[in-house]
Order: C-alpha cells, then structure tokens, then sequence
C-alpha cells in the first residue's frame, strides 16, 4: 500500500493527538441490485475489488472510475488496533458519505447515517478488539428518487448543462479517533468583539473540569475554566488582546481546550456580523461582497480535491482574480476547505446541495432538515462562514410548486440554532422569508442588465423576474448571487459544451462584457455584492475563468483591477 491519501487531519477545530487515519485501499465491491444486506455481505471479509478512500468510485483516482449510476457499494478494510488504544472510547468518523451509510464492526453493526454531505461518528468501543478488526461499510446512494440532496450531481446517464458526474459512497476522510471516558463532544464559539472576548459552550460525556486557553501567534492572552456536573458547560474567554477577523486577513487565534485527561486542539476567528438595513456589516463596517461560484469539483476526485493544497489553490486562485470570497454552492465543503478560507479571510456562504430534492411537499422536510442541522452544527464555528443559504433556485418539481411551509421552517431553523449569521432561505427564487434579498440574472448585454436596476438604484423598486411567487422586497440588504456565465471554451475540446447565452467571439469582447455587467453592481448604491458564474469550469460547463484544470483563460490582474474597485455601498 502506497503513501495514504489526504493524510491531515480532517477536522481542525477539533484536533486530538490520539487518530489514526484510515484513508487508502480498502476491499471494494458494487452492488447494482442492491442486495447485499440480503446476502450478508457485512459479514464477508472479501469482496471483490479494490477502491482507493476517500475518492468515489466515479473518479479516476478511486482506481475505480466507474460513472453510470450505482444503487449501492460496498467497502471493507481491516484494521489493527493496540490495548493501549482501546483503554477510553473508540469513535469512528466520517468526514461524508453518499447517502445512506450503515456500517458494521466484526461483523456486529455499529450504527447509520443518512445524508450525502454531512459528517457523523459512531461509538464502537463495544465492538472492537485488541489485535485484527473487520470494518464494513454499506452506501446506498438513489440520485433520481426525489428523497435525497445530490446538488449538482447528474441525473442522467451522461453529464449535462449545469449538472456533472456523480458521487456515490465515502468521499472524504474515513478515521479513528481515542479519547478517554470523559470527553469533549462539541464546541460552539461565540465571539464578541465589543466585549472582547469569546464564549464556549461545550458538550462533554462525563464530569469534571473544562479548561480553556487562547493564544494568538504562540502568545497566551486569555484562559478560563468551569466545572460540568451535567453534560454541558458554558465558559468565557477575557482577551488581552483583540485581533479582528476580516475579509483579507484571517487573524486566527489558537484554542487549547482540556477536559480531564482530554485534550483537543481548536481555533477561532474574532468577527462580527449584522445587518442593518440595506447593508450588510462585517465588523461594524460596510464591506462589497466580490464572490464567485465555486462547485467545488476536480477532474480527478469528482467531489474529493486530491489533495489540501488543492483547496487551498482554489481560493487563491479567487483572490488573484479580485474575489473577497464565495457561494459553495449546491455542495457542503470539507473542514479543511472551510480552515483555509479562515487562515486567509475569505468570505463564504454555507449552503446545502437541494437539488434533486423533491420539496413540493412536506414530507421533503425530513430528508432535509435533520442533515443540514448537522452541517450547521460542523461548521458553524468558522468565521469565514457569513451565512446560510439551504436552498437553491427552487423550481417546481414535476410540476408541482414547492411547499412554502417546507422553507420556512428551514429558515426558522436555521436560526433558532444561528443567531449570529443572516439565512437566505432560496437563493435566486422563490423567497418565503429571508434576511438577504438576492436574485439571479444571466442577462449578457450589459446595458440591458443595467437598465434592469436603473430605479432600484436610484431608490425605486426591484425589478424581479419572479414577483407573483417571491416575498417582497422591504428593505433588507440585496445582492446578486448569479450573473455573468459568460461561454469561454478556450481549449475548444469540448464537444457540447455549454455556457449562459451567446459566448463572445474575442476576449476583449469577453473582458468588455464582464466589465460592464460589474459595473453596473459596484456602481449600485443599494447592491452589497455580487456572485460571479463562475470561478472555473466544471466538465462541459465552461463559462469559468479558469479552466476545469485550474488555468487561467485570461490575464487575471484584468479581472482583479474591475473586480477590486471601490463599490458605492461600501464604507
């Protein structure tokens, strides 16, 4: 076996000494009747392939790459554990897996999980062993069956338009975590820089002391500490020195948490978001939100960059081109993803992969809710997050209009359990209730797209392409999360490929056309950002300013000249 794959940690605000990284081959076989549990395949400890975790078998790095669809995969590996390991707990995360997982431990089952983007952990430490442990993993995975997200996964045999390869199965890190009898489970961190200081609320197995310390650049300036009786605790963090968070610079502060014999290594970020009216405040300041679309899809790993440094290129490839930050859309992105847009200040909206889902009715409710409250739960502690958006562009299904009520509860949800980051509750159509405004416009002729928001920026209504279905407008902060697209096939090797309108036919036609659409945002003085479509292609889509292989089509120091301007809403 080869050098293991994605080797770093893959949570780093809750980092422990004691894991070891189960990424690699693993025993692999497909099963297109879906069939297995039938035959008790998680008894087997041979099956009939070998597929290379965390990719999916779509992908070429899998070892697999296998794209029609698939009903169901199997996995097993083997794994050896010491008596010095198994002396507390034994958990066993999963960093995604898609979309329903069940797996089995020596043949006994350990637990299930449903939902394609999502992190979970089960306890095991009843079902391992000293010595030779059997490891057997189930993914059930239906892309066309309305009960499941699956963002911008296909839903043909082939990809299409917007729509790309599938991803079935583990797609991120598989790993084993040893922690003792009392534990941390869960942190939530909330900043407030007018004070100072920062607020822990922990969620601990067991009873004892919680101690916490802060650090910024190796330097103490911050500690704090309280007894759990019960399972949780709340503590807060008086800081000697205040270093902000904010767009360009991730200022991070160091975390050290202990809890009895315990010990987790964590960050966070000191930031603050409001808004007020029409605009939207980061740290009492008045920041334009130059954002591109990032799918998050790579050639090779499909969903599953090869490696970090991968992630970390993407956003920098952003920052070369004038962009402060992102949409991640129609996909859940890894915490390792998440950590480099916190080390480098770059803003991001969470946002959940709703296509494919059937939301015409409520009982949509319950494919949804339980696993994007679990995505709320992962990531909410990373100051680049700015908001939520769960939804995208909901479209009738089959026919039928979504279910109002289905958004709305999302929404309230999602701010029951966040009340410090604003929701969009559909980004693009058909709002219910929202904080953020935001529309989709894929007007190429840049003077008509100006003219489209010629009134509203001299303080008349929005002009909105969907007002018999949409909430009205009422003084909330407004953006467009979606315009440009601009068809660029710049190596002409794609035979179907695939844009927003007509492509330009030279790149200073192309430059002028981008200029003038962006103008018209920055120049809005009731616009707090724009979302550009897109930051690289993916498969036949190529309105990218990049390629799928991450070359840039343009000299990027043009984009960034428009892009970085000085927009009239901003401070």
């Amino acid at each position: 076996m080869g050098a293991t794959p994605r080797p770093e940690h893959p949570q780093p605000q809750m980092e422990r000494a004691e894991w070891i990284n189960l990424n690699g081959e693993w025993d692999f076989e497909f099963d297109f009747g879906n069939s297995g549990i039938h035959r008790k395949l998680y008894k087997n400890t041979e099956l009939g392939g070998k597929i290379t975790v965390p990719f999916c078998p779509e992908s070429s790095l899998s070892g697999v790459g296998h794209k029609d669809f698939i009903r169901a995969v199997w996995y097993h590996r083997t794994v050896i554990l010491t008596g010095r390991q198994l002396h507390g707990r034994v958990l066993l995360h999963f960093g995604a897996v898609d979309y329903e997982c069940r797996v089995w431990i020596n043949g006994r089952e350990a637990g299930t999980h449903k939902g394609g983007y999502s992190s979970f952990c089960f306890d095991i430490t009843e079902l391992v062993l000293e010595g030779e442990n059997h490891l057997c993993v189930y993914a059930g995975d239906d892309t066309v069956s309305g009960r499941q997200p699956r963002g911008k996964q296909s839903s043909r045999y082939e990809s299409w338009g917007c729509d790309y390869t599938r991803t079935t199965g583990i797609w991120q890190t598989v790993w084993m975590e040893f922690v003792p009898e009392c534990y941390i489970e869960k942190l939530q961190y909330y900043p407030n820089i007018s004070e100072g200081t920062l607020t822990v609320k922990a969620v601990t197995h067991g009873s004892g002391t919680l101690t916490a310390k802060a650090l910024y650049e190796s330097k103490v300036c911050g500690n704090a500490r309280t007894e759990v009786s019960a399972r949780g605790a709340v503590l807060t963090l008086t800081l000697s020195e205040l270093h902000l968070w904010e767009p360009g610079a991730g200022r991070l502060y160091d975390l050290e948490l202990s809890f009895g014999e315990d010990r987790v290594h964590s960050y966070f970020g000191m930031r603050e978001i409001k808004v007020q009216g029409e605009k939207f405040l980061i740290n009492g300041k008045s920041v334009f939100q130059r954002l591109v679309l990032d799918q998050g899809f790579y050639p090779d790993g499909i969903y599953t960059a090869p490696t970090e440094e991968a992630l970390r290129q993407d956003i920098l490839l952003s920052l070369d081109a004038g962009f402060n930050g992102a949409r991640l859309h129609q996909k859940v992105f890894e915490p390792r993803f998440l950590y480099h847009c916190d080390k480098l200040g770059y803003l991001v909206w969470g946002e959940q992969a709703s296509w494919g889902l059937d939301i015409s009715a409520q009982a949509g409710l319950k494919y949804f809710l339980p696993e994007w409250m679990e995505v709320l739960e992962r990531d909410f502690n990373h100051p680049s997050i700015i908001g939520w958006c769960p939804f995208n562009e909901t479209w009738d299904y089959d026919g039928r209009m979504q279910d109002n009520d289905l958004l709305a509860v999302v929404y309230r949800m999602t701010k029951l359990y966040d009340t410090t980051r604003p929701c969009i509750d559909t980004s693009g159509n058909y709002h219910v209730i929202t904080d953020i405004y935001d529309l989709h416009d894929y007007e190429q002729n840049p003077e008509i797209f100006a003219a489209s928001y010629a009134d509203f920026a001299q303080g008349g209504a929005l002009k909105d392409t969907h007002p018999h279905r949409q909430m009205p407008v009422k003084g909330v902060p407004v953006f467009i999360s979606e315009y440009g697209g601009i068809k660029w096939d710049v190596e002409n090797k794609i035979e179907k490929s695939w844009g927003y309108g007509q492509g330009p036919e030279t790149e200073d036609a192309f430059i002028q056309r981008y200029q003038g659409l962006t103008d018209s945002l920055l120049d809005n003085p009731h616009m707090f950002g724009f979302c550009y479509t897109q930051l690289y292609d993916v498969e036949q889509e190529v309105n990218g300013l990049y390629t799928y292989g991450r070359k840039p089509k343009f000299d990027m120091a043009v984009f960034k000249k428009i892009n970085s301007r000085r927009a009239a809403i901003e401070d």
